[in-house]
């Protein structure tokens, strides 16, 4: 690519694409190969060692097997770091699968098997984290409370803003200040690069659970983990030991996906914006959180570039109202996941965060809201027919 400083969008278009002149190509290529040509004993060995041991493969070596390297994953994976202005990054199976590697490699040996984790968090995140499966001890606490939670053994900080779903503003800049050195990870599913960059306020690690914004059509599950490249050598040992290899066709549809990124995001976020006022007018609704309402500390703007396409309201009638409004819309599908380009809607309270401890735990009247391409006055539209079936709150003489 040029020299000269990008704006994202273009690199969104052109990243990972440096050595498609060379194959001849301009659509990026898929290699399905799961074992390679070795050139001899020699060579193929010195390569296998060094991706097993988090390295690259060697030149003169070869790729050997694909639970160890893959030339398309490598090329989404180019791309996502250009966009996240990191050295590297480490692309997984799954967003869970990227978050365990995290773990594993900050917390196994060396007397750091202690973890702060600020909420909320997604709840396969803290279901993760408070289960205990990994081995770590996790020390959960709110933002303020970071620097007194640290132990000397403390290994990761992990927080993610905005936070699922109640889109929660926790400050990186503030939290890394707290941190006393220990690498901070942080889920930057909902922000995406494109709004927000974790790296460049101090964070070791930007998270994204791929499968959401970047993929952006409801057909891949993957995660991305962006980084150093000493951190992504870690996570490349685990992912080789693991075998969490990201597969090839995902890496194609997140790369291709990340093209059209900057245009989705921008179209979704306008739509978001545009529904609030009506949903804040609407007397079936308590309460609307998006990162642009009430950010007193002016996040968005100083650590974010604007508020995204995720909305979550809390409705009057309680459970009872969510569970009518998630079965009266029309456009709007009831399903799990967020950022793909059709509009979807779902109770975190009783799906992706069920497994979340009780205290911590999204409250059984909200709901959540993932906002698409749709056109808006229809979105909306479909929202006012579905909140008038809802049930009013129960009042008390």
């Amino acid at each position: 690519m040029s020299d000269l400083p990008l704006h994202p969008d273009t690199v969104a278009v052109h990243a990972g694409r440096s050595d498609f002149a060379a194959m001849g190509v301009h659509a990026a290529p898929i290699d399905r190969s799961s074992t390679n040509p070795l050139p001899d004993i020699l060579h193929g060995g010195d390569s296998y060692e060094s991706m097993a041991n988090g390295g690259h493969p060697l030149p003169d070596g070869g790729n050997v097997y694909a639970r160890l390297w893959n030339p398309t994953v490598a090329r989404f994976e180019e791309a996502l770091a250009e966009l996240e202005h990191a050295d590297a990054a480490v692309a997984f199976s799954s967003g869970m699968a990227a978050t365990t590697a995290a773990i594993l490699s900050h917390t196994t040996g060396a007397g750091k098997g202690h973890i702060v984790a600020v909420r909320p968090l997604y709840g396969g995140t803290d279901h993760l984290l408070d289960s205990g499966l990994l081995g770590a001890e996790v020390t959960f606490c709110d933002e303020d409370a970071v620097a007194d939670s640290i132990r000397p053994d403390t290994g990761l900080i992990v927080l993610e803003t905005p936070a699922n779903p109640t889109l929660d503003l926790v400050d990186i800049a503030a939290v890394v200040a707290q941190a006393q050195g220990v690498p901070v990870i942080v889920d930057n599913t909902f922000a995406t690069p494109l709004l927000q960059n974790p790296l460049d306020l101090g964070a070791a690690m930007s998270l994204h659970s791929a499968t959401k914004y970047i993929g952006g059509h409801g057909d891949v599950i993957a995660g991305v983990i962006a980084c150093s490249e000493q951190t992504a050598q870690a996570l490349r040992r685990v992912r080789a030991i693991t075998g969490s290899l990201l597969h090839p066709l995902g890496a194609y549809l997140l790369h291709r996906g990340l093209a059209t990124l900057p245009v989705r995001l921008q179209a979704q976020q306008a739509n978001a914006r545009a529904m609030l006022a009506k949903l804040q007018d609407n007397p079936a609704v308590a309460e609307v959180y998006y990162p642009e309402l009430d950010d007193v500390r002016g996040i968005v703007g100083r650590q974010m570039s604007g508020g995204g396409a995720m909305i979550a309201i809390r409705l009057a009638g309680g459970y009872a109202a969510a569970e009518a409004l998630t079965g009266a819309v029309r456009l709007f599908t009831h399903a799990v996941s967020l950022g793909g380009v059709d509009s979807l809607i779902q109770h975190p309270a009783a799906l992706t965060h069920r497994p979340v401890a009780a205290e911590a735990r999204p409250g059984a009247d909200i709901v959540r809201l993932s906002i698409g391409l749709e056109n808006v006055d229809d979105l909306l539209a479909d929202l006012e027919q579905a909140l008038a079936k809802v049930p009013s709150p129960v009042t008390t003489a």
